[in-house]
């Protein structure tokens, strides 16, 4: 029994050995990151770093040119081809920030998620990335002002982040206000017509504040 333990756990360290050899650890280059105290506001921390040009980034990661689907120099999408390119690749960990205390300025999901992240990049030496959701408006005009974390844990430049990033949400509210206009007309100009269009009314979120969805429907 004690040999065949001995050897079970000579082959799991192998296989991790093989598998920090398959998959080295990204070459980052941290941004210089200049510490005060006190620690300045989170806008002042933001607008004090000059974030990397996203293809700088990219090609730490591994991420090919033309998988990248630039907005600008700070921001990108990334095209569905890497998931082919990456398929014979073995799955990373996946770790949920699901729910948090946060404190009366909102420090919670989002600060410590990107805390999570640099330490086990920095301190580990771990590949690990951090999947934000794109703010909604209430916090971000609310006491929270925004949810891009917080302190020295936090996205810069956070007024992109929280406002429009990649122009998603106003691309979503563009086809809300299109589908809605479109509504209008159509009942408007055939009163006599009582289609599924006219009767069916549209979503809203009625309470922007929180993370979760609440959707009612207004006629």
């Amino acid at each position: 029994m004690t040999v065949a333990m001995l050897m079970n756990n000579t082959v799991i360290s192998a296989e991790r050995e093989l598998a920090k050899l398959n998959s080295p650890t990204w070459p980052l280059l941290p941004l210089t990151l200049d510490l005060k105290t006190p620690v300045p506001s989170d806008i002042d921390i933001s607008r004090s770093q000059q974030p990397k040009h996203i293809q700088q980034l990219a090609e730490e990661i591994g991420v090919k040119s033309h998988e990248l689907i630039p907005y600008g120099s700070q921001k990108a999408k990334l095209s569905l081809d890497i998931l082919e390119r990456l398929a014979h690749k073995t799955d990373g960990k996946y770790v949920v920030v699901a729910g948090i205390t946060p404190t009366p300025l909102g420090e919670g999901k989002s600060t410590s998620t990107l805390g999570l992240v640099q330490a086990l990049c920095a301190h580990r030496s771990k590949n690990a990335l951090a999947c934000i959701r794109q703010p909604s408006q209430g916090p971000t005009f609310g006491i929270k002002g925004g949810a891009a974390g917080g302190g020295y844990s936090q996205v810069i430049p956070m007024e992109e982040f929280n406002l429009h990033l990649t122009g998603d949400i106003h691309a979503v509210t563009a086809a809300n206000t299109s589908w809605r206009r479109s509504s209008r007309l159509a009942c408007s100009t055939r009163p006599h017509r009582v289609t599924k269009l006219c009767t069916a009314g549209w979503f809203r979120r009625s309470k922007v504040a929180e993370g979760s969805l609440h959707l009612r429907s207004a006629a």
